[in-house]
């Protein structure tokens, strides 16, 4: 793997030019850089179209620095055993700085800058944006804002891969930031985030783009292989940095104990001691640095910071729903589940970064299961887990809008502020970093910082913190500062166009996406009727396959009203790539494009039925499935396409948690008697329509079901006893599952999770228990089960 420091961020492979900044001990502008030899640094000049940089190159094992052409910042040189090394004044005082000193460890530098920083400087640190886009035309004045007069430097990148424009955005932003050092406010680079954005399918990113594809993290479980995961993180953080990034807000760690839960593919699955191992994996693979020759050197620039999360766990929602709404703000652990829901954190502990849960986490009897009756962030007890207990010193940042909403804040486009929603926007900054966390995901507003400020020096003037404010800033300053100095953005901040394309989706990088992809389906069914790999592929493309048509209805969220979508279950194209003829249904539309009836076609011709399905679709995190927010009932989410009523014997009448209402009494969040709304059954009318086409051929004709979880698992029951075969994948293409669907290439995947035999089993299981369900057992006998997986010749991978 290539993950090297030479091909990051202004590698250089040029010789001198002429150096744009000066000082009392470098170069004056416009004279020739100290001659192109092994002993001495080297400059050269780039451009984007954009932004032009100069490059500095030191010799030997010296670090490559970059800064704007006609920066204000300076050169110092220094000789050392006859080398000439260069360094960047970036305060213009004429002399090396420790924080300026490349050779001296992250913490040394961190520790020299932090006290020279301002308040506001810091405070702006704290600030982690909300979602921004590369805009296409330059900064916005709303960014230009919140970098001078906000002080943000940590910034998500929330767009697309098309690498060229967001590599022009974050050179120009970057270069914005440098334009605002001065003696008084110490140069801070941006520094940027990414939520995943390499899924083959389903990323929010798009699949569609300039970087290779690889499974969800829920498919890199699937493939039972720490190293494959290690193996992502080095290709995904190359790509990240060819971008411009250098902080990944992943990997998602929760464990997936219930198995409703929407976020489920974005686990590393059930269980405990896996997830452990594989989140580490992760964390080394995306953090670590390898030299020229392939050898591990830790932290460097070729480096990504990685933040796991939801600490400490977030996918046990009473009633499987999620907690970016009101309709899941309520998680359930008990005493006995607490290690177990843990472990996969401290596992992971050397991660750079950590966010918090949304959840406010009671224990079976509705009390606090930690310190209080309050989200993660605002929960001391947790949080000393981490400070206390395990020592960690990395950056704590809260979840997305934990200090945004509510009656207090009631013009916020949205905001979790569970358990404190009294308190005032000014306030919860002040809990939030009283408990020892750093950043506030989502906010790009300085003044409730600084308020918090003069509210902790009001405290402490009265006796009620021990701590005085400057220093609480310090400690925070000085956490968010290593991780910068760590990753190499004061030595390297910008990016070269032309080596960013050599890496970002590379030929090698692509095929180590897709072989993963291919690793991590997993074969649940290959019955006698089932292609098998003994078919020459070329036999393939003289078959007519029928794949059927479906619909999803959409779901309403905070984003507006539920998108209606329609098509092929499978991708025509991807299709056409393996079978020579490919037919559909008919479908017959409305006046408003949606359909009145579906009609398969003659399948007397045909070789072989494919339906592609997803999961059933009970929404997503900003839909609040589970909860009717007009009335504020509740609604059981399902893992069957049919509609399900949730009166069995297992259902909670009365639910654990809930509000406390005016009249003093608990809110009752149970969904007893109440019904699902899946928008997507039409998949299943899909499934049995090719069925019945089947029948009225009289052909004995293969089905073949492409099953996808996106979020949430499946109750196998509705269509495993009519498909001769089933393959599941997490986030991967199409090609990818019709490979080892048609037994061209081996199946190795295992399910990461169990999938349940019945709804009744699910309203059984505790949220917080991992595998607790009855797996379904299929008509071979086969149950679909954690590990559970079938190689190519449909035998029990061992």
């Amino acid at each position: 793997m290539r993950k090297t420091a030479f091909m990051r961020g202004l590698a250089l492979t040029g010789s001198m030019a002429i150096l744009l900044g000066a000082c009392s001990t470098a170069p004056e502008k416009g004279e020739e850089s100290p001659s192109a030899d092994a002993k001495s640094y080297t400059t050269r000049e780039v451009t984007d179209g954009t932004t032009a940089i100069t490059i500095i190159e030191n010799p030997g094992d010296g670090k490559t620095l970059s800064m704007v052409k006609d920066s204000a910042f300076g050169i110092i040189e220094e000789t050392v055993d006859g080398s000439k090394l260069a360094f960047k004044d970036m305060n213009s005082n004429g002399k090396l700085d420790t924080w300026e000193d490349w050779r001296k460890t992250a913490e040394e530098r961190a520790a020299d800058l932090a006290p020279q920083l301002s308040v506001d400087q810091i405070s702006g640190m704290m600030l982690f944006s909300g979602h921004e886009r590369a805009p296409g035309d330059g900064l916005t004045d709303a960014q230009k804002e919140y970098l001078s007069d906000s002080h943000l430097r940590n910034v998500l990148y929330a767009g697309g891969n098309d690498l060229e424009p967001v590599v022009v955005w974050t050179n120009q932003m970057q270069a914005f930031a440098e334009t605002l050092a001065t003696a008084d406010n110490p140069y801070i680079p941006v520094n940027f985030s990414s939520d995943p954005r390499s899924d083959a399918k389903d990323s929010y990113a798009g699949a569609e783009g300039g970087l290779s594809q690889w499974p969800a993290l829920l498919g890199l479980a699937a493939t039972f292989n720490p190293d494959t995961v290690e193996e992502f993180g080095k290709v995904a953080s190359d790509e990240y940095r060819a971008m411009g990034l250098a902080n990944a807000l992943s990997p998602q760690i929760d464990l997936a104990t219930d198995p409703r839960w929407v976020r489920l593919t974005g686990t590393l699955g059930e269980n405990a001691d896996m997830a452990a191992e594989m989140a580490k994996a992760y964390v080394d693979g995306f953090q670590t640095t390898y030299d020229a020759e392939g050898n591990p050197v830790g932290w460097g620039d070729g480096s990504i910071t990685t933040v796991i999360k939801h600490f400490p766990g977030d996918g046990s929602g009473e009633g499987g729903r999620e907690a970016h709404t009101n309709a899941g703000k309520y998680a359930l652990v008990s005493e006995d589940t607490k290690a177990e829901q843990l472990k996969p954190f401290t596992e992971a502990l050397q991660s750079g970064g950590l966010m918090t849960s949304y959840s406010i986490i009671l224990d079976k009897e509705g009390k606090p299961a930690y310190g209080n009756d309050r989200g993660s962030a605002y929960d001391k007890a947790r949080v000393d887990i981490l400070r206390e207990a395990n020592n960690y010193d990395g950056v704590i940042v809260t979840d997305w809008g934990i200090t945004s909403g509510g009656s207090s804040d009631p013009e916020a486009f949205f905001g979790m502020p569970w358990g404190v929603d009294e308190l005032t926007v000014d306030e919860r900054h002040f809990e939030v970093l009283k408990t020892g966390i750093d950043q506030f995901g989502g906010n790009n507003d300085i003044k409730p910082i600084q308020a918090a400020f003069k509210m902790w020096e009001d405290a402490h003037a009265a006796g009620e913190l021990e701590q005085d404010a400057a220093s609480r800033w310090a400690d925070s300053g000085r956490r968010i500062l290593t991780n910068i100095f760590r990753v190499g953005l004061y030595e390297n901040a910008y990016q070269d166009l032309d080596a960013s394309k050599a890496v970002a989706g590379s030929a090698d990088y692509v095929a180590a996406g897709y072989k993963a992809q291919q690793e991590s389906v997993v074969t649940l069914k290959r019955g006698e009727n089932a292609p098998t790999g003994e078919v020459d592929p070329a036999e393939y493309k003289n078959m007519k396959v029928y794949i059927p048509r479906s619909f999803d209805t959409g779901h309403t969220g905070i984003f507006g009203p539920g998108a209606y979508t329609e098509g092929e279950t499978i991708n025509i194209e991807a299709a056409k790539q393996y079978f020579g003829e490919v037919v559909t249904d008919e479908a017959e539309m409305d006046k408003d494009d949606k359909v009145v009836k579906y009609t398969a076609p003659d399948l007397s011709d045909v070789d072989m039925v494919l339906v592609g399905m997803n999961n059933p679709n009970n929404g997503d995190p900003f839909t609040g499935a589970g909860w009717n927010q007009e009335d504020n009932t509740f609604y059981p989410l399902s893992l069957q396409y049919r509609e399900y009523t949730a009166d069995g014997k297992n259902v909670r009448k009365t639910s654990i948690a809930g509000d406390k209402l005016e009249n003093g009494k608990q809110e009752n969040r149970s969904y007893f008697g109440k019904s699902s709304k899946i928008s997507n059954e039409s998949q299943l009318d899909a499934f049995e329509r090719a069925v019945k086409a089947i029948e009225k051929s009289g052909k004995d004709i293969p089905v073949v079901t492409l099953l996808s979880l996106s979020s949430g698992a499946v109750i196998p029951a509705e269509f495993e006893a009519d498909s001769d075969a089933i393959v599941l994948g997490m986030g991967v293409s199409y090609n990818a599952l019709l490979d080892v669907a048609l037994g061209l290439t081996e199946s190795t995947g295992r399910l990461p999770i169990t999938l349940p035999k019945n709804m009744d089993t699910v309203e059984a299981s505790a949220e917080d228990v991992p595998g607790d369900t009855d797996p379904y057992k299929d008509s071979a006998g086969n149950e679909y089960t954690f590990g559970f997986g079938l190689d190519r010749n449909g035998q029990p991978i061992k």
